[in-house]
């Protein structure tokens, strides 16, 4: 069973989820692939496979002969670094016909939030669409005729190309490494695109990737949905989730989408769900520009929320996440404050930074670094109502909730509200626990390891 990290009270699970359970033990999930390993074995090789490398090896005859689009970003490829999209071109009678990109871009090179446009790959010879630009979904017209598409958002398309390029996609791959947060967009735009598959009865192959920090975890509440569903949160899943891309494929699929798509899970090999991300041997490749290691990923199910508020998030900083904090904090009392609370598998160090961008740019702040000792013992969420709830009592009339903000991310209104009325944190940790067991539940026949 997952550890869910929270004490038992009567905070209240979302009516959404409890409405979804009434209906988990009458409806079947979605066909998958069963794992090529054994749950918790190990490769030969000493290391995980991503779902990339068992497609390449065993599963070619889902995209062999077939118009294939791709969903994608710098973090789609193998043990040896070699981008998904040169891979699956290399392969005979594989046709690339248009390849998308998520929140950050297809390289990874866009900041949080910025609008990426659509455009044309030189070196595939097909279309980029952007899926965080004037659609998060890719639309019928790029499925049906990606160049057509092209053309009509203004891309540069070559008029030499071979008319043999013309013609839909058939199957939609997918392959980007998440980092085990609700918040982070990359599944929202998992969702859309399996929307999109269902729409057009085109089938759509997600190639599994690890959970960098780990899945036998789950914290955090499970988001009101639909009230709060946004990019940053779309479906009703705990903050941290403790499910690979794939998994929450087959979950989304099967319990939340308005059209079941015909999905194909290709799973890793050598992962199980006691695994943090060092543990893998495979190399790390920042998913986003403020996601620089496992560490980072590790503290952001709780930090994350700090974009909701007037504190530095360490965005602009080489440790954003770890670091946080704002010019009229007192950083040494800060510490000692948080530090005196004694939370499991934390400590934190006195910090000073200046923000190269993002809030508080040019400005000297004072705050602290999150330094985990025992990654079993912290938690993530928890440590950081903590860091908030410290920061209330130090500095309250400086503290200020951006509430629209702070509620998507924390997937409730219920935590914020709280925080202002003064609750203990392990009183509003303890609510979470009736949903976590419930989604505990929920996931329990979409996992693959």
């Amino acid at each position: 069973m997952p550890r869910i990290l929270a004490a038992r009270t009567s905070f209240g699970a979302p009516l959404g989820l409890l409405a979804l359970l009434a209906v988990v033990s009458c409806s079947s999930p979605s066909t998958r692939r069963a794992p090529s390993t054994a749950p918790g074995t190990q490769t030969p090789r000493g290391r995980v496979r991503p779902g990339i490398e068992v497609l390449l090896e065993k599963r070619l005859d889902l995209v062999r002969s077939k118009r294939i689009g791709i969903v994608t970003n710098q973090t789609g490829a193998d043990s040896r670094l070699r981008g998904t999209a040169e891979l699956l071109a290399a392969v005979p009678g594989v046709r690339i016909a248009a390849l998308f990109g998520p929140e950050h871009g297809l390289r990874g090179e866009a900041q949080a939030g910025a609008r990426v446009p659509s455009g044309w790959d030189r070196t595939l010879g097909v279309p980029v669409f952007s899926l965080y630009g004037q659609t998060e979904k890719p639309t019928p017209e790029m499925l049906r005729d990606p160049h057509g598409a092209a053309k009509s958002l203004g891309a540069a398309v070559p008029e030499d190309r071979s008319a043999g390029d013309e013609g839909p996609i058939e199957v939609l791959v997918f392959d980007i490494q998440d980092v085990g947060t609700r918040a982070y967009t990359y599944i929202s735009t998992l969702a859309r695109c399996l929307e999109a598959c269902a729409e057009e009865g085109i089938e759509c192959v997600v190639l599994d990737r690890p959970n960098p920090i780990g899945g036998a975890t789950l914290e955090g509440p499970v988001l009101d949905y639909p009230e709060l569903s946004s990019p940053v949160g779309i479906y009703p899943i705990p903050a941290r989730h403790g499910m690979t891309i794939g998994e929450l494929a087959l979950l989304f699929n099967d319990r939340f989408l308005p059209k079941r798509a015909r999905l194909a899970v290709v799973p890793m090999e050598g992962w199980n769900r006691e695994l943090w991300f060092e543990e893998t041997g495979l190399p790390w490749v920042l998913p986003s520009p403020n996601m620089p290691s496992p560490e980072t990923a590790l503290v952001y199910p709780g930090q994350v929320l700090l974009e909701g508020t007037n504190i530095s998030e360490g965005r602009g900083t080489t440790k954003p996440f770890e670091l946080f904090g704002a010019p009229w904090i007192d950083a040494r009392a800060l510490a000692e404050a948080l530090n005196a609370l004694g939370l499991p598998g934390v400590a934190f160090r006195e910090a000073w930074f200046v923000p190269t961008f993002s809030k508080y740019r040019g400005e000297l702040c004072g705050g602290a670094q999150i330094h985990v000792l025992d990654r079993r013992a912290y938690r993530d969420f928890e440590t950081t109502l903590h860091a908030i709830r410290a920061l209330q009592g130090l500095y309250p009339e400086r503290l200020e909730f951006r509430a629209a903000t702070f509620d998507k991310l924390a997937g409730t209104r219920r935590v914020r509200e709280a925080l202002e009325r003064g609750e203990p944190v392990e009183a509003i940790v303890a609510g979470f626990r009736g949903e976590l067991e419930a989604f505990a539940r929920l996931r329990a026949q979409y996992l693959l390891y």
